[in-house]
């Protein structure tokens, strides 16, 4: 059955075309998002939802979307989305982080020099036939420092614009390297810096509960006399009473407000001041911008409802077409290992260690270790999967480490996988053959080679003559047939392992069996989604 899309904000009809070329049925109701009681009624129908800023995916509304496997958003930002509340439900969030970025950083770029040259009061000065030429009085640009506060795609592009401007760029972002910041030809500074030594402000951050505010009172006090502030990125990273007592001081000689702490702003104390230019969120608003994110929206999530590639996702590990036929068996892998040890530990699991030796090493690991954590979490909530288990894991206080290295052993590339709990420390870990079939070849530290089946018994025994055909005489009296029979010990005589691959599940009585064999330390039926 095809999967099924609803696109409920205004999008280009070209992007709706794609869906459907992709094999996706695709209902094109863009006034539906304005509606909250009509989206709740009809949500529960759809695998995908695609939306710009209109449609409101609270938590409601993901409660109600039974099928829903993804949420597309048109445009970089996601505050109309409930991420934490999709995440638990296993919904992949998506936005599209590039095709906007262009329009956005040019927008700032217009919006710096209309404040430098006070544009718009000169515009409506002139058109009402007063010629006060002397009265609009700006600055130049060229040679002044401008700090850009963020700086990732579109802080870039606009620190590029700049310096072609012959502006000083200093930046301030966490993320940013200094070869990266080598290489954008700017100065990569503290904030309580970049306060102190820029001419010009422009804002290009995220709103977190970090950033919230980022532009208060106490940062403007750190800032030069005369300073003008641009934000086209976020309302709420500017607190706007602040700026609007700064700029009747004069301490802040102008501001460029592309985005407000509530929108549709119909009012604020702002728009009373002759030396601030406002914008009604045009930052992404151009035909190109517009048609580039529906397109990009649309691809997206067309490939991850029929091929399963996950791109520009903001709750999960992206995986790309290409990447996905050679990862698919190790995520299955991945899974199938955490599985196991969430199948046979008993205790609260505390810590999570994931190795990925020789090949496994060069793999999206960040999607490896999501499969893990899910499948270890499913004997807990069914309903995990890669999306919801690291948010799963986190809220249980679990703490899931990664570890690469080189090639260390016979396997081309292997997974293991390490959880402690208060009372013992448990790895298992698998590779996969060229069939792409995920197989056991160390559990507890014990080497050995298994295939995985629907249906397996863990055994753990001392290593003593006759345990083998006392298993297999006791499964046989419970008519339980053996399709396939694996061992493993760490020394003769010492601590051994079989595990079996069985034609059907095992009842409890044949466990209570086979528990009461002499020399069994631990007995499980173990199932596994092949």
């Amino acid at each position: 059955m095809a999967p099924r899309v609803l696109v409920s904000d205004q999008l280009s009809k070209t992007a709706v075309q794609i869906f459907k070329d992709r094999g996706v049925e695709v209902d094109y109701l863009p006034d539906l998002g304005k509606d909250k009681d009509q989206l709740l009624a009809v949500i529960d129908q759809y695998d995908g939802l695609a939306i710009r800023s209109a449609t409101k995916v609270t938590e409601k509304v993901i409660e109600a979307a039974s099928k829903l496997k993804v949420v597309g958003r048109a445009g970089i930002g996601v505050d109309n989305v409930d991420i934490p509340a999709a995440s638990r439900r296993g919904i992949i969030v998506m936005n599209t982080p590039f095709g906007n970025s262009i329009t956005t950083a040019e927008h700032a770029i217009a919006m710096m020099f209309a404040v430098a040259r006070d544009l718009p009061a000169a515009d409506l000065s002139t058109k009402a036939g007063k010629w006060e030429k002397n009265r609009f009085l700006g600055v130049e640009i060229t040679g002044k420092v401008l700090g850009i506060v963020g700086c990732g795609n579109i802080g870039s592009i606009v620190a590029a614009r700049a310096t072609g401007l012959k502006m000083k760029v200093v930046a301030f972002d966490p993320f940013l390297s200094a070869e990266r910041a080598e290489q954008l030809g700017i100065e990569k500074v503290e904030l309580p810096e970049l306060f102190r030594r820029a001419d010009f402000i422009t804002l290009h951050t995220p709103l977190t509960d970090k950033t919230r505010g980022i532009i208060d009172a106490a940062a403007i006090a750190q800032m030069k006399d005369g300073v003008r502030i641009i934000n086209c990125a976020r309302g709420g990273l500017v607190n706007e009473a602040d700026l609007y007592a700064a700029l009747k001081s004069g301490k802040v000689a102008g501001a460029g407000i592309d985005v407000f702490e509530t929108e549709p702003a119909k009012e604020s104390p702002l728009f009373s001041l002759d030396n601030v230019v406002c914008t009604p969120h045009l930052g992404a608003s151009t035909e190109e911008a517009q048609e580039n994110v529906a397109l990009q929206v649309a691809e997206q999530m067309s490939d991850y409802l029929v091929n399963g590639a996950v791109s520009n996702a903001l709750n999960m590990p992206s995986i790309t077409a290409e990447e996905a036929p050679i990862l698919t068996p190790f995520v299955k892998l991945a899974e199938i290992l955490g599985a196991f040890v969430g199948q046979v530990t008993e205790d609260p699991i505390k810590e999570i260690e994931i190795l990925f030796d020789g090949a496994t090493a060069a793999m999206n690991t960040r999607a490896l270790t999501s499969a893990a954590i899910a499948g270890l979490l499913k004997p807990l909530v069914q309903t995990v999967n890669m999306v919801s288990a690291p948010l799963m894991a986190k809220e249980r206080g679990i703490i899931v480490s990664e570890v690469r290295r080189d090639k260390s052993g016979v396997f081309d590339g292997y997974i293991k996988l390490t959880v402690k709990t208060e009372k013992m420390t448990r790895s298992v870990a698998g590779t996969c053959f060229a069939d792409r079939k995920p197989r056991f070849i160390q559990i507890k530290d014990i080497n050995l080679e298994a295939e995985v089946g629907r249906h397996m018994l863990y055994i753990t025994n001392r290593d003593v003559p006759g345990m083998i055909g006392e298993i297999g005489m006791t499964c046989g009296r419970n008519k339980v047939n053996i399709a396939n029979f694996h061992l493993g010990r760490d020394a003769k005589g010492g601590d051994a392992i079989a595990i079996l691959y069985l034609d059907e599940a095992v009842g409890e009585a044949a466990l209570a069996d086979i528990r009461n064999i002499e020399g069994v330390g631990q007995a499980k039926l173990l199932s596994f989604e092949v």
